[in-house]
């Protein structure tokens, strides 16, 4: 193994997974946002244009699949009809393997990772906002809600977990009026996503909603999922399963005022399993959409024997019930077959004004990688292990009894190829 890798590997840091214990049955949740048809002219094309983007690699920019079969590489698997994907090291940036990756498509609620990248450092989690009727203006009609009222009050920690396990648009307009309004945050967001060099982006609403001109791509997604996944809140949103979520404040018969919550599942179904779909094996996140300009996109990333591969599925062509999460299970079980043998046929980047002539990783308590919180000493694989967990990714779930378990017992591995900046 080369030096550098060497050095990539001492420097994975990690972070203890969300402990869950619930014996409620999970609800049925729809996958994500559906909004109504959007005009033809915002429709994308059924063909990539032939002038894509070349951002991490000439070849990045060619239509088509993009992969090197050399010994021991196996083949693509056959039945993955999305109209682009991409597979990546999380650790290295290497592009395993890519299909149209640089297609401009509507992104669906995956452009809710750019959000979070971008407003999550802005408010302490603990920070609380009494919510007005002006901050749930301009909601799509049909969008995904988690259910926020106005005249109540919330903490951040509630609105984040909106957004990731519910991909409330409600919850995202709220943290957008505490950011200054939708239209800023648009702004903030374009800027973050030039900043990472994920220039296929543009952004019109926050939270991916179906809108006249809204794109991404499947290389962009993967560029702001490697980012968000360097932050600790970033992480712990993403990989959480299930959880409480602050309802409506009433009197009861006695005058006294009560405030009841109500149980919140991620729509994430590799990482929570449905009829036709099971936990995906070292699943932790990252983010799904479903719009119907869009259809089904995903990003996801995974860990198996100390490989971490990120996967983005835009827009499967095959209409079958949680066909994204299918096909993205069937790239990510190919990346782990191919990695170490695969030669890449791009690169992931990184964001603007990174160093990477230097030595990767060299700062362990780096607020980059930490979520900011430098004056903690990261836990280490080895430390987790020591404490009673094991190595990997800590999103493994049992079915004890009845009881949905997200075990603590894992760990989760986020590498960095480069030395970011601070972003807490």
């Amino acid at each position: 193994m080369p030096a550098s890798k060497k050095t990539i590997k001492r420097s994975l840091l990690v972070t203890s997974a969300t402990l869950l214990t619930l014996s409620l049955p999970a609800p049925a949740f729809a996958d994500a946002d559906t909004s109504p048809k959007a005009s033809p002219s915002a429709s994308p094309s059924a063909t990539p244009p032939a002038d894509m983007s070349t951002v991490g690699g000439s070849r990045l920019g060619l239509p088509g699949s993009q992969v090197n079969l050399g010994s021991g590489v196996p083949v693509l698997p056959k039945d993955v009809t999305a109209r682009s994907w991409i597979v990546a090291d999380a650790e290295s940036g290497d592009v395993l393997a890519a299909h149209n990756a640089h297609w401009r498509l509507p992104p669906a609620s995956t452009l809710k990772m750019l959000f979070a990248d971008t407003v999550l450092p802005k408010f302490p989690k603990s920070t609380s906002h009494k919510v007005a009727s002006s901050d749930l203006a301009g909601i799509g009609s049909g969008s995904s809600m988690v259910g926020i009222k106005e005249n109540e009050t919330y903490s951040v920690h509630d609105l984040w977990l909106g957004v990731f396990l519910r991909s409330g648009n409600d919850a995202v307009h709220v943290l957008s009026a505490m950011n200054g309004g939708v239209g800023q945050t648009v702004r903030d967001m374009q800027q973050h996503a030039q900043d990472l060099q994920a220039l296929d982006t543009h952004v019109v609403s926050p939270d991916g909603y179906d809108a006249r001109g809204q794109v991404s791509s499947a290389y962009d997604l993967t560029l702001f999922a490697r980012s968000g996944l360097q932050k600790k809140d970033f992480r712990e949103y993403c990989s959480t399963v299930r959880a409480k979520f602050p309802g409506a404040t009433a009197k009861n018969a006695k005058g006294k005022v009560t405030r009841e919550s109500f149980e919140i599942q991620n729509t994430n179904r590799l990482l929570t399993g449905d009829s036709d779909v099971t936990t995906y094996q070292g699943i932790a996140g990252v983010k799904n959409g479903n719009t119907t300009n869009a259809g089904a996109t995903f990003t996801g990333v995974a860990e198996r024997d100390g490989k971490v591969l990120l996967v983005t599925v835009m827009k499967p062509e095959k209409n079958e019930h949680n066909e994204v999460y299918k096909e993205a299970a069937r790239l990510l079980d190919w990346g782990f077959q191919a990695s170490g043998k695969a030669q890449p046929v791009g690169e992931l980047v990184p964001p603007k004004g990174v160093d990477t002539s230097a030595q990767p990783g060299a700062k362990a308590s780096d607020g980059a990688a930490s979520g900011g919180d430098a004056s903690k000493k990261p836990v280490t694989a080895s430390s987790a292990a020591a404490k009673g967990g094991t190595s990997g990714i800590g999103i493994a779930l049992a079915i004890t009894g009845g009881v949905l378990v997200l075990l603590a017992a894992g760990v989760y591995l986020v590498n960095r190829r480069w030395p970011g900046r601070s972003r807490n």
